[in-house]
């Protein structure tokens, strides 16, 4: 496959950049992080398009913005300790781990979580993924610094905001389709949490239990 550097500069220019991400740390990991490597052969010349996906099992990796911007509400500092709910391809919790973050993952579909844990381990990331509910998230790892949920829910899952340390930050969609809203979530103590919007978005939907080999 060949090294996609300067496709993946551009994208940083015109796709972050361009759109107001200005953490250096997201733009540096996204600058590096082979997109390429995380869709499906036949797509990789789409990778630094600026929009989804699709990855199999009804599942999608995310435009580029949308990621940079879920990754930048993080506010993360390296040694972070994250929690990726939806992990998907592993795209995220590559960038994540790129920014020196202590990564967490969780997939229901073990027909993604295998190999993206193929290719986070080829690019030598660290980064713990296992196959699970997302929604209970991992409680045996928490408490979380921050916490990022790829995937839209009805409303904020209370075993998610109770697995943040406090000051972590939740980043996730909320909401049925065509109304969603990306919301960033803190933890004041322990019943306090300060929310923000940060504007609409379109997410496949958060699911519980575990996905079926045939990517239900």
């Amino acid at each position: 496959m060949p090294d996609r550097a300067e496709a993946r500069a551009r994208m940083v220019a015109r796709q972050l950049i361009a759109r107001g991400i200005a953490d250096p740390a997201v733009l540096d990991a996204m600058g590096r992080v082979p997109r390429e490597t995380f869709v499906p052969a036949h797509l990789a010349a789409d990778a630094y398009g600026d929009g989804p996906l699709p990855i199999g099992a009804g599942q999608t990796i995310s435009q580029p913005f949308v990621a940079a911007l879920m990754i930048e509400a993080l506010a993360l500092r390296p040694g972070d300790r994250v929690l990726e709910v939806g992990a998907g391809c592993g795209y995220a919790a590559a960038v994540l781990a790129q920014m020196g973050a202590q990564v967490f993952a969780i997939e229901r579909h073990c027909t993604l979580a295998e190999p993206a844990r193929d290719r986070l381990a080829a690019l030598g990331l660290a980064v713990d993924l296992r196959v699970g509910d997302g929604q209970a998230g991992w409680r045996e790892a928490a408490p979380f610094d921050a916490i990022l949920v790829s995937a839209a829910g009805r409303a904020i899952p209370e075993a998610l905001k109770g697995q943040l340390a406090d000051g972590g930050r939740l980043v996730i969609p909320v909401g049925p389709p065509g109304g969603q809203t990306l919301v960033r979530l803190t933890r004041r103590g322990a019943d306090r949490f300060d929310s923000t919007d940060l504007g609409p978005v379109s997410f496949v939907p958060l699911l519980r239990g575990l996905g079926r080999a045939d990517g239900a």
